[in-house]
């Protein structure tokens, strides 16, 4: 259990907010398997406050059940602010911001992971989003820009000094990207600096990750990213285990190409067969990762064009790895 100010989450194993994966089909089965709290894509400010139809469907969270999180990036306070208005409209239970992001395009306009290098701004930045809604205003950064100017600590002193509820800190620098390790001791050190609860993030696979995580750490909460991606069941698996010690086997072929179909199904109800065919492709692929004569299976779905082709294809695949071949 973990409370960010007023919200009380189920648990404390959340989904990381992911562009182009944590979309609201995403969403839906993470809630499903028993995720304690879920995020939108990355959303541009400027994008949102100036009425852009494709960022505005990202922020699209009617009908899901409560406590989705909206996570936003920009670098002008009273823009960030007046789209934190806008997802506390929508129904947000908390907005997230981005100063974490390494990708170039984004911190190239001094957003994302740019902010660690102007820790005034943002400060200002947490400062003003956090008068202007009533829901908790949250931070995501990392370790910091490269190996050389490492300021998570700084910066998580100033999100609480300047109204954060709490901090998600992904144990690698800006210059990491994704690769190598992620240093858990930064998250550490951050929770040894602050008052509000601390999120850890990085290279959470297992549920026993986790566990050492909160162990080493002492964070109030972990943040599955790469680790859930066609794995949804890592939520249900890490909050049981942490929870209840017992650790959960990992799904059998049938249970997951089954997911896979529903997650596809999902995905068309809300985005339509054209962009659900093309955008599932790479979610498949996950879904099969590790399964024998996969690579087979992802050349076919990637020529797949149509629903109907997907669900043969993956049906086909399943027969033939089971045995139930008629």
């Amino acid at each position: 259990m973990i409370e960010i100010r007023h919200l009380r989450l189920a648990n404390n194993v959340l989904a990381a907010p992911m562009a182009g994966v944590t979309d609201k089909s995403f969403r839906v089965l993470a809630r499903e398997f028993g995720c304690g709290l879920v995020y939108t894509e990355m959303i541009s400010d400027k994008a949102l406050t100036m009425g852009n139809r494709k960022t505005h469907a990202i922020l699209d969270i009617e009908g899901e059940p409560p406590s989705v999180a909206v996570q936003l990036f920009g670098r002008d306070p009273e823009v960030l602010a007046k789209a934190a208005r806008m997802a506390e409209a929508e129904g947000a239970c908390l907005v997230d911001l981005n100063m974490g992001c390494p990708t170039p395009k984004i911190v190239k306009n001094g957003e994302g992971a740019a902010l660690m290098k102007n820790l005034d701004l943002a400060a200002r930045i947490v400062a003003v989003v956090s008068a202007a809604v009533r829901l908790p205003v949250t931070v995501k950064f990392r370790k910091g820009w490269d190996e050389t100017s490492v300021n998570a600590v700084p910066l998580a002193r100033l999100a609480e000094e300047n109204g954060a509820a709490a901090v998600t800190v992904h144990g690698r620098t800006r210059n990491q990207f994704y690769s190598g390790k992620a240093d858990w001791d930064i998250i550490g050190e951050v929770k040894q600096a602050v008052n509000i609860p601390v999120i850890g993030n990085g290279d959470i696979w297992e549920p026993q990750d986790a566990r050492e995580m909160i162990g080493r750490t002492g964070c109030d909460a972990v943040m599955i990213g790469r680790g859930a991606m066609g794995n949804p069941w890592l939520f249900h698996r890490t909050a049981t285990y942490l929870e209840t010690g017992v650790l959960l086997p990992e799904p059998a072929p049938d249970e997951r190409i089954g997911v896979a179909l529903r997650h596809l199904r999902l995905m068309t109800e809300f985005k339509g067969e054209k962009v659900a065919v093309r955008e599932m492709r790479k979610h498949l692929a996950w879904y099969l990762k590790g399964l024998p004569g996969a690579s087979r299976a992802r050349v076919s779905i990637n020529k797949a064009e149509t629903m109907a082709e997907h669900i043969n294809i993956l049906t086909s695949y399943l027969a033939v790895l089971t045995g139930k071949v008629p």
